[in-house]
């Protein structure tokens, strides 16, 4: 299946990168995060890859352009007629289209604008740039092809420090608590969507606030309950500890550096309203969980 990523978001609460590069090429060790996400698809056999570019997309046209793939892979040199002889290969196998999706779209206009590079394709993988994780995808995709559902997503816990609050209709703080000991779960990416999902797309709609929202009323959507490892990137803090994931060694998200993946503890998908948004009465200002994940809009 080919995979869209959406490389467009201007990246401004990495704002100690984003003045000189785009998010997803802000590094986690060697490489960029667009190339662990890219890596970790390759790793389970997708390597045509569409990325949807915006901001700054000519340094991520370069980057793949001027690849050197002696930074991330063993090689012997010859240093009389400096021949490199590679041990390996992370890309050589890899086909990725580049396509300019604008500067300010959303994500649902920049899915729209690739639509005719995915013709003939009946499903297909879509994500944001800057999220990682360890989902045993195989078994993803085979627990969304059993369901007849045009949309699917991967559901998680927020790794974010806030506390959910719960009260009385008074106003009386009823509880409070860090939000990864609630049952709360956001939108984590990893997209599995049908090609009926264009038929969903209008206008400039963005894809969860627009197209999800009418997959809703059908109960067309999916979320994939994912209890292990996700980790995205909004901000340097977030970027220090996914680098400090690298530096101690095998990283959770780099399953093709293990000679076997561990799976989803709990896998299976489930309808959307159920996975995804707590009663109004559970949570203050519950309408927002669902734009914890969707504030960056363009990426």
């Amino acid at each position: 299946m080919k995979v869209v990523l959406f490389c467009g978001g201007l990246g401004t609460r990495l704002v100690e990168y984003s003045n000189t590069v785009p998010k997803p090429m802000v590094p986690i060790g060697y490489r960029p995060i667009l190339w662990h996400l890219m890596r970790y698809y390759a790793h389970f056999g997708h390597r045509q890859f569409i990325l949807c570019l915006g901001y700054r997309g000519d340094l991520i046209k370069e980057y793949f352009l001027n690849y050197d793939e002696c930074v991330s892979n063993n090689f012997t040199l010859s240093v009389r007629d400096r021949r490199v002889e590679l041990h390996a290969s992370d890309v050589q196998d890899w086909e990725i289209t580049f396509i300019d999706t604008g500067l300010h779209a959303n994500v649902g206009q920049r899915l729209k604008a690739v639509q005719s590079h995915l013709q003939g394709e009946d499903v297909f993988l879509a994500n944001y740039a800057d999220g990682l994780s360890d989902i045993q995808l195989p078994r993803y995709v085979d627990s969304f092809r059993r369901h007849d559902q045009i949309a699917s997503f991967a559901c998680v816990k927020p790794s974010q420090s806030f506390h959910v609050v719960s009260i009385n209709g008074d106003d009386t703080v009823e509880a409070i608590g860090p939000a990864r000991g609630a049952d709360l779960w956001i939108n984590g990416g990893f997209f599995i969507l049908r090609h009926e999902i264009f038929d969903y797309l209008r206008g400039d709609d963005d894809l969860v606030e627009g197209a999800f929202q009418r997959l809703l009323a059908r109960s067309q959507l999916l979320a994939y309950r994912h209890h292990g490892f996700w980790a995205c990137m909004d901000t340097y803090k977030e970027q220090q500890q996914l680098e400090s994931l690298f530096a101690a060694g095998d990283p959770p998200w780099a399953v093709w550096s293990r000679s076997k993946t561990q799976g989803d503890q709990i896998p299976g998908p489930r309808l959307v309203r159920d996975a995804l948004f707590p009663k109004s009465e559970e949570l203050v200002n519950s309408a927002s969980l669902f734009a914890l994940r969707e504030h960056r809009g363009g990426r």
